[in-house]
């Protein structure tokens, strides 16, 4: 299974809600990097932060799949 592949594939439930949730803190951190007012410097690098670590998390749970029959052909059942 390629990578164009796994992103086509549905995904299971749990990493939808990982999915959504990466791409919700990805935007509150964006809100807040982007504000016209000086934020205090610890705060702007823990959005730093939750950016990167939201982009990660949203982008490999959309890769998960679900595919009994590819795990089923590798285990030899």
């Amino acid at each position: 299974m390629n990578v164009i592949e796994r992103m086509a594939a549905p995904t299971p439930v749990f990493f939808k809600k990982i999915r959504n949730a990466g791409l919700i803190l990805a935007a509150v951190s964006a809100t807040l990097l982007t504000t016209p007012v000086a934020l205090p410097l610890v705060v702007v690098k823990i959005a730093g932060y939750l950016a990167v670590a939201s982009s990660v998390a949203s982008a490999v749970s959309q890769t998960a799949t679900e595919s009994p029959d590819y795990y089923a052909a590798q285990s030899g059942y």
